[in-house]
């Protein structure tokens, strides 16, 4: 269960303030030519730019895999133009956020509780790893392949990342490589395997 200890409201509100460093830092998105900006049909008021997705996680019970709440363009449009966005990351014992990129946006996780052993390999095919504590801020720099394990057994993580964009994008490679429909003799030669192991693999990411 997500509770938020006088702590964790703390290192909320500390998350505002680098969420607003990192837009003026790292920015990704173009430039706007006004204060905001409306999508058609919408009434401007302060509703507008609240967003109450996140309410959920009071009181919620943890959840059984790897799980991610965003409040990216697509949930929360009063961000369109506003070069910002965030997402809320919950990593129960043993879990894993697997393999991805963020193809528009670099990515500032803030480790609330437990801990992360994290990773990106940059174009050099040089891996960065560190282990994260409470408390410990992570940079993964726009475009790179990176990944936050969970490797306690016992104890599950809840970490919050901001993003330089409104809509960082997310590609995850196990899904982006195996569950499309590329030729399997392709992925074979990629991997320097068989056909048989391919579809051994492909079959385990769809269960």
């Amino acid at each position: 269960m997500v509770i938020l200890a006088p702590k964790h409201e703390f290192l909320f509100a500390l998350t505002l303030m680098f969420a607003i460093g990192l837009r003026m830092a790292v920015a990704g998105d173009a430039d706007i030519l006004s204060d905001f900006t409306v999508p058609p049909n919408t009434t401007v008021d302060a509703k507008f730019f609240t967003f109450t997705g996140m309410r959920v996680l009071g009181g919620a019970p943890p959840p059984p895999t790897f799980k991610v709440l965003k409040a990216s363009m697509a949930e929360f449009p009063a961000l369109n133009g506003q070069s910002v966005s965030y997402a809320v990351l919950e990593y129960p014992a043993g879990s894993v956020n697997p393999l991805h990129t963020h193809p528009r946006a670099s990515e500032l996780l803030f480790l609330l509780d437990g801990s992360l052993d994290v990773g990106f390999v940059d174009t050099t095919n040089k891996i960065f790893t560190q282990t994260l504590q409470a408390g410990d801020l992570f940079v993964f720099p726009k475009g790179l392949v990176h990944y936050q394990y969970n490797q306690d057994a016992q104890k599950p993580a809840f970490a919050v990342s901001a993003f330089g964009s409104a809509s960082a994008g997310t590609v995850s490679i196990p899904t982006t490589v195996f569950n499309t429909s590329i030729y399997d003799g392709i992925l074979a030669k990629s991997f320097k395997t068989d056909d048989v192991t391919i579809r051994k693999l492909k079959a385990g990411l769809a269960h």
